[in-house]
């Protein structure tokens, strides 16, 4: 069995466009609490030989496609494990709604878990304002089960990464969370029957528009309201042509990237999809994510790109006869170098103004039990960053999304990484300066070298404004 690599980037700040929960969720944002839990604040609880002065716990979490109900029971449970203690949770498809007021008032929750794009913002805002609680110590000490550290258990690469350690310095701020692959996906079922090879460079992609026209489809479509989802393919891509310098270029904002032969290449394939016939289907650009998700599994587009949570999230969708999920990942740009993938990692933080730090980290710790992990699968149908995890979930996902997850675990090459912070007050959201645009090539009103000179310009500017503010 081939060693998992999990590559890392120097890049800071929150995974960009991170839809790794899936849409919003319809359950309401009310608080809730065991109704036997009723300490003073005062009051001390122990367990495992653990005192706590301050026994009352205030978490906020993102309610989106996993819903809240994980959330809910490991409390339960924590209670049980810790008498005495008390868990609030307020949990929201808004959550940055809810608890901005309070960050702003110095009175912050105790420990939160955010994501979903709209509610990123605060997170890189806590991130800039130096405004979290350091984790080392959590990922130092024992796990649950006792032995080994916490860090042992945690996925290759995470918490080195920006994306846990924001500073380069080495020390963790960000917890993971749930992780997830992504990459295209295709109708295994199609392929299989009619003996289609999948794809292993980005030239054969393209060479499957007549398959696709045979078989009564075109060949690609994207979330197009959302053109965000395409850095599944444009991240990875990035790394195969250009390794991890270019990857640095592109989340670091240099602006020689713009002029490379790393982005004439990996944009040309987006190119490509816009111009030749039967690339792109006809409609994306104007499509939202489960529009085009619905329209890929009716058999109108071969691939789409998409992470492990849309199986779960299109569970009811209508789709074509047979119709079975199967994960490509990017293609490769030679047939000498491996299918990649990209991951997303979510993140867990304790303000450095909460109350109770102390039980926070306790609580921090205890969601990386087994009991935990298999919970957050059955509850969530989601898997944590920590080793072994896809078997532990086994039971609760499905088979594909299992073979995905594997297919990391045992050698499948993946890539993740962040953007660098912007300078306080810019204007620039990298994300979307990137990832918009490309609707404009795709309907062809902008062509890759005149959105090459867009974004040499822009990111010229957002380091101007890091010089200017001293953060370069």
């Amino acid at each position: 069995m081939k060693h998992k690599k999990w590559l890392t980037t120097v890049a800071s700040s929150v995974v960009a466009v991170s839809l790794l929960a899936g849409c919003g969720s319809n359950n309401n944002n009310s608080n809730n609490a065991s109704p036997s839990a009723s300490p003073s604040a005062s009051a001390s609880a122990s367990a495992g030989g653990k005192q706590f002065e301050n026994t009352e716990l205030n978490v906020a979490v993102f309610q989106g496609g996993y819903g809240r109900e994980y959330w809910d029971t490991i409390a339960e449970d924590f209670m049980k494990d810790y008498p005495g203690t008390k868990i609030n949770i307020t949990a929201s498809p808004k959550i940055a709604e809810l608890v901005r007021p309070k960050i702003v008032a110095g009175n912050p929750p105790d420990f939160m878990y955010i994501a979903g794009s709209d509610n990123l913002p605060i997170i890189d805002g806590l991130i800039k304002d130096k405004a979290l609680t350091d984790l080392s110590d959590v990922f130092n000490s024992p796990s649950e089960e006792g032995g080994a550290p916490l860090k042992d258990r945690i996925l290759p690469g995470v918490l080195e990464s920006r994306s846990s350690s924001p500073y380069g310095d080495g020390k963790v701020f960000l917890a993971p969370y749930n992780y997830g692959v992504m990459g295209l996906w295709y109708n295994k079922t199609l392929f299989d029957t009619k003996g289609i090879s999948v794809p292993k460079t980005w030239d054969e992609f393209l060479a499957l528009t007549a398959t696709a026209k045979d078989n009564g489809r075109e060949l690609f479509t994207y979330q197009g309201l959302y053109p965000g989802y395409l850095e599944e393919m444009v991240v990875p891509s990035i790394y195969s042509v250009g390794g991890q310098e270019a990857l640095d270029q592109y989340f670091n904002f240099d602006p020689e990237f713009w002029k490379s032969d790393t982005f004439k290449q990996v944009w040309g394939v987006l190119e490509k999809v816009a111009t030749e016939d039967n690339a792109l289907m006809k409609g994306t650009i104007a499509l939202n994510h489960t529009q085009a998700q619905t329209a890929f599994m009716q058999g109108k587009a071969m691939f789409i790109p998409n992470g492990t949570w849309f199986e779960d999230e299109m569970k009811d969708a209508p789709r074509e006869e047979g119709f079975q999920f199967g994960f490509l990942g990017a293609p490769a740009f030679t047939a000498d170098k491996p299918a990649m993938a990209m991951t997303n990692v979510e993140q867990m933080v304790i303000p450095a103004k909460a109350k109770n730090p102390e039980l926070a980290k306790e609580f921090l710790k205890y969601l990386y039990s087994d009991k935990s992990v298999k919970l957050n699968a059955e509850k969530s149908k989601a898997v944590l960053a920590v080793k072994g995890a896809p078997d532990i979930a086994k039971e609760f996902i499905s088979e594909s999304t299992y073979n995905v997850y594997k297919a990391v675990d045992e050698g499948i090459v993946t890539v993740n990484g962040a953007f660098k912070s912007v300078a306080k007050g810019s204007k620039y959201n990298p994300s979307d300066e990137i990832y918009k645009p490309i609707s404009s090539i795709m309907n062809k009103q902008l062509t890759v070298a005149e959105y090459g000179d867009k974004l040499f310009k822009i990111y010229t500017n957002i380091q101007k404004e890091l010089k200017e503010n001293g953060a370069e």
